[in-house]
């Protein structure tokens, strides 16, 4: 049987990612925000290895296209998405925050585009991986919502509010056009260590 799309393993880690969100979404708008950080946690460990999980492999010019553009739908929702359902499940409501999740995800969307198109550029005139990234990344959500929440009980009733202004934060960042180094070998390690302190924190601020 035909099937539309590539099933390799290079591209396990990354619908791995996405199918975590999804269940991370429903969880958070069925009212339980922390199995949904968890979900966004791993959705975040899973982009981090997603890229050099594919590296792994010679792949055709086609098969490269399909693994950026999918790597960003996948992004929507795990870092589009998510944290708005994280944000709903918390208890924002009402209209400054319908108008924080718009704007947020809007962001995000042309964040991602705009990475899409500025990679299949770079990579005409360029070879091997790219080095510096324009605005944030949207796969900072994984770190800066998770932290707002693991400290909710330090930030107390102030905690929604925060997480709502990061929202907006976020969303600003995501299209204003600054360098930012990517991690190189050195910085992965790093990374990995703040996911854990991340988790340690989400999980010791309890359910």
């Amino acid at each position: 049987m035909n099937l539309i799309g590539f099933y390799n393993y290079t591209v396990i880690l990354t619908y791995m990612g996405a199918a975590a969100a999804v269940c991370g979404i429903f969880f958070s708008a069925s009212g339980y925000p922390f199995w949904g950080v968890i979900c966004l946690l791993f959705a975040g460990l899973t982009d981090m290895f997603d890229g050099k999980v594919a590296s792994t492999m010679k792949r055709t010019d086609t098969e490269k296209a399909f693994g950026i553009q999918i790597d960003s739908l996948c992004d929507l929702i795990s870092f589009g998405v998510l944290p708005i359902a994280i944000g709903y499940g918390i208890g924002l409501s009402g209209a400054i925050f319908y108008v924080s999740a718009a704007v947020y995800l809007l962001c995000a969307i042309i964040r991602l585009a705009y990475f899409n198109v500025d990679e299949a550029e770079r990579q005409k005139t360029e070879t091997g991986r790219r080095k510096i990234y324009y605005g944030l990344p949207v796969t900072s959500a994984a770190i800066i919502f998770p932290a707002v929440f693991g400290l909710k009980s330090l930030l107390g009733t102030a905690m929604p509010i925060i997480y709502q202004l990061g929202l907006f934060a976020c969303a600003a960042a995501f299209i204003i056009k600054f360098k930012m180094g990517k991690p190189n070998k050195k910085g992965i390690p790093l990374l990995v260590i703040l996911g854990i302190a991340l988790l340690v924190l989400v999980i010791t601020s309890g359910m």
